[in-house]
């Protein structure tokens, strides 16, 4: 049984880590691409769930596109 908490992260540490914009993470959020837990006024996020959105996405110069696998 795995008893590491898992990371927690706010949207501010969010975009920092994906060099995105508020409003795209928001965006993320309200599309159901980017799952959170609402706490009060703020938001959170599984270190997880953004690793694995990341990992699915490619953001340039703020545009977020889709990951093409071919």
């Amino acid at each position: 049984m795995d008893t590491q908490p898992q990371a927690v992260l706010t949207i501010e540490e969010v975009f920092t880590y994906l060099n995105s914009s508020p409003r795209t993470i928001y965006r993320l959020v309200h599309s159901g691409e980017l799952p959170a837990l609402r706490v009060g006024r703020e938001w959170r996020f599984r270190r997880a769930d953004v690793d694995d959105m990341a990992a699915r996405t490619t953001f340039l110069e703020g545009v977020m596109t889709k990951a093409v696998w071919g």
